[in-house]
């Protein structure tokens, strides 16, 4: 790894000068996001070697642009963009379950890939949902699946192994505790239903 010779060099204590900031590696998906998340997502859903076609047939016909769309109004955090620069690298897909929040798709495009850029994402994207509104992350990861070298980085527990859990298959449960601080709960809301109603509501009053 290069040096960043900047590090190197200490400044005085009394100098006043300002870090630089950090560039954002996240921000909110929009509805111009649609189009390119969804196509990125058949993408990785239809390449990746952890599952069966069976689920990727599954997979594919649920997560359409209408359900992204969803996600996005009840909170377009859970459409999450990652960012290399200003460029659209990847995604992160959540979704709220009973206080739980579920970690369905995290992407890094195979062209702009760099363990410094997925660790980044990663870490911004815990540090987001660390609000008070969650008990915990919860992820379902295939075994055999390089993820789990991410998790466990940043000290996800691996809660238990799921034995023929999905369409016949093993599925690893990893889960990253929280501080749930507020009391109320989504009491498992239909995605679908509470996202149509919400942006029919943003489209009457301009939200």
């Amino acid at each position: 790894m290069r040096k960043d010779l900047s590090l190197s060099m200490k400044e005085p204590a009394d100098s006043g000068m300002e870090k630089p900031k950090r560039a954002p590696t996240i921000r909110a998906a929009t509805a111009a996001d649609i189009d390119l998340v969804h196509t990125r997502l058949m993408e990785v859903i239809e390449t990746s070697p952890h599952y069966s076609d069976l689920f990727k047939q599954y997979e594919s016909a649920r997560l359409g642009k209408s359900y992204l769309a969803n996600l996005i109004a009840v909170d377009p955090f859970h459409v999450m963009v990652c960012l290399s620069g200003e460029e659209t690298a990847g995604f992160m897909i959540t979704g709220p379950e009973l206080g739980t929040l579920w970690l369905y798709w995290s992407y890094i495009f195979p062209e702009k890939r760099r363990a410094s850029l997925a660790m980044a994402c990663f870490r911004d994207m815990i540090k987001h949902w660390d609000n008070g509104r969650f008990h915990k992350i919860s992820t379902y990861i295939r075994p055999g699946n390089d993820a789990v070298a991410i998790v466990k980085r940043f000290k996800f527990n691996h809660t238990c192994t799921l034995e023929k859990h999905i369409f016949g298959e093993d599925y690893m449960l990893y889960e990253l505790p929280l501080n749930k601080v507020t009391t109320d709960y989504d009491f498992g809301v239909n995605v679908g239903r509470l996202g149509r109603i919400k942006r029919r509501f943003g489209a009457l009053f301009g939200s």
